[in-house]
């Protein structure tokens, strides 16, 4: 049997061929043999046709599976780039030219870098070399066409994901904190994570609460609580950093809770389960817009206001701020509602309120706590539907968490069967189980908290040992303490200036707030 061996022409140069490989996504790329074995036997091949000109491939291989031609962050592109300016490559082999880059910037940018080596660029395809001018005007013109055809597939898929949320889907990407996606069905879809979902709605509690961004910041930092953990396609972590107030503010504000999916300044229906009320997501959004306008409550109170925030002018339904007048040696303090501010006295029938006059009415109706059984009667009626209400939600995430241990089982058991033992398989299952254990534990946080709901309730005995000795206590403490004792129960102080009347509202868990933050220890 005889071996037929290339001879090398006389004269001819040795030139020292690199072949480059790409693949946009990495599909695939776990099979015996891929696409970038392809391209790169397709490059071996080109070369070899050319082993009379001294054309040989070098052992080093510059494989970038899963990586976009849309710009230079590849690690196989930046080794054979230091290759390139270390003076250990010629030529330069592609399957087609979209493989090394699909932008004719960084192309043009890349093949400067060649030419001032003096390393020559060949696609196999499409038969061209740019050691020639005519190679280097068909390159231009065929990278042309490369980033047209980029640019047309982006916009097909802006298009693809606007009507999909259009239709209310989930378009893909990373989920947001409270939701896993659910790819048992034909399409993707978002689903609650009961211990996620518990969380999400814990924070917007926490901000109607404390009524401003940094409080709420501080407090998830003191409890360790983070965004939402994902990884890659290639398995890197995304997320799981602790919030900011920039990432609270855009969970506060993100339809996605309440079952609607947003599209630039479009918001639809969304098929998706939402886990909060729209009346919480409401005021949330409410108290995000005032606090935008007035710098939020955490703004100085410089001169201890009973009633600052919480006094509403009835008949412009806008906030009255506190201010102050001088004659003399005196001082005079008002509340002014901000119609009259903005627009002038006459806007409002009732501009200025004296805030002596309007804080006593409120330190009195606190006062009516202690001594007046069905004013008591009516704040415990107002915290058991708080207690209804929170048992109502805790009985909600018991039964969304057991639907999510439900499908984690199924999915197990599936993976289980098929009998694949490959690594994806074995890290879904790891995933999986990591998944059941958070809960399984959740469930049994969840069993405890239904069961002190149903019985922990606060009965008008409480309410009367909460405010037996409000007197006394008030009077010990300072302007700024006694501000703060005020928002603790006050949810709202409406001023009727028509009827020259003040409707005051208490927080549904006023009695609750009071007995575990009263000052000078429990009651």
């Amino acid at each position: 049997m005889s071996r037929t061996k290339t001879e090398v022409r006389p004269g001819a140069t040795r030139v020292r061929c690199a072949i480059y490989t790409r693949k946009s996504t990495d599909e695939g790329l776990d099979q015996e043999f891929n696409s970038l074995d392809a391209q790169r036997e397709a490059g071996e091949a080109f070369v070899a046709s050319q082993a009379q000109e001294g054309w040989i491939v070098i052992a080093t291989r510059y494989d970038d599976g899963g990586f976009t031609g849309g710009n230079l962050e590849r690690p196989a592109l930046r080794r054979l780039l230091d290759d390139v300016e270390a003076g250990a490559i010629d030529a330069i082999i592609v399957y087609k030219v979209d493989r090394l880059s699909r932008s004719l910037l960084d192309f043009a940018r890349l093949i400067d870098r060649f030419e001032a080596r003096k390393v020559a660029f060949v696609s196999v395809t499409q038969q061209f070399n740019s050691a020639n001018s005519m190679g280097r005007l068909v390159l231009n013109v065929l990278l042309s066409f490369a980033q047209f055809e980029r640019e047309i597939i982006g916009e097909r898929i802006r298009d693809k994901i606007a009507a999909t949320k259009k239709k209310g889907k989930w378009a893909g990407g990373f989920p947001v904190l409270g939701y896993d996606v659910d790819r048992s069905g034909p399409s993707p879809r978002l689903v609650p994570n009961a211990v996620e979902a518990a969380r999400v709605r814990e924070i917007f509690r926490l901000y109607l609460e404390l009524g401003s961004l940094l409080p709420v910041v501080e407090e998830l930092r003191r409890r360790g609580w983070a965004n939402k953990e994902n990884r890659t396609s290639r398995g890197e972590p995304r997320g799981g950093k602790p919030f900011d107030k920039c990432g609270l503010h855009g969970l506060l504000t993100n339809p996605v809770y309440v079952g609607r999916v947003r599209h630039k300044a479009n918001v639809y229906p969304g098929e998706q389960e939402p886990i909060v009320e729209p009346a919480v997501f409401d005021r949330v959004q409410e108290t995000l817009r005032k606090n935008a306008r007035a710098g939020g409550p955490l703004v100085r109170n410089r001169h201890g206001a009973l009633l600052r925030g919480l006094l509403f002018c009835k008949g412009c339904d806008r906030t009255m701020v506190h201010t102050f007048t001088c004659k003399g040696q005196k001082r005079y303090r008002y509340y002014t509602c901000t119609a009259a501010i903005k627009a002038g006295r006459k806007a409002c029938p009732s501009p200025s309120l004296p805030s002596a006059e309007a804080e006593r009415v409120v330190v009195d109706q606190l006062r009516g706590l202690a001594a007046d059984p069905g004013l008591r009667a009516e704040v415990v009626r107002q915290a058991n539907v708080q207690f209804d209400a929170d048992l109502a939600a805790a009985e909600l995430e018991r039964v969304q968490l057991d639907r999510e241990l439900g499908r984690h089982h199924a999915e197990v058991r599936t993976l289980a069967a098929g009998g694949t033992a490959d690594s994806a398989t074995a890290g879904r299952l790891a995933d999986l189980h990591e998944r059941i254990a958070r809960a399984e534990t959740r469930a049994a946080e969840l069993d405890a908290r239904i069961a002190s709901l149903r019985t922990d309730r606060i009965t008008p005995a409480d309410a009367k040992a909460a405010f037996a000795d409000f007197d006394a206590v008030w009077e010990a403490l300072a302007p700024r303490e006694q501000a703060a004792v005020v928002e603790l129960l006050v949810a709202r102080v409406e001023f009727d200036p028509a009827a020259s009347e003040m409707a005051i509202s208490f927080h549904p868990t006023a009695v609750k707030k009071y007995l575990e933050n009263k000052p000078g220890g429990a009651a």
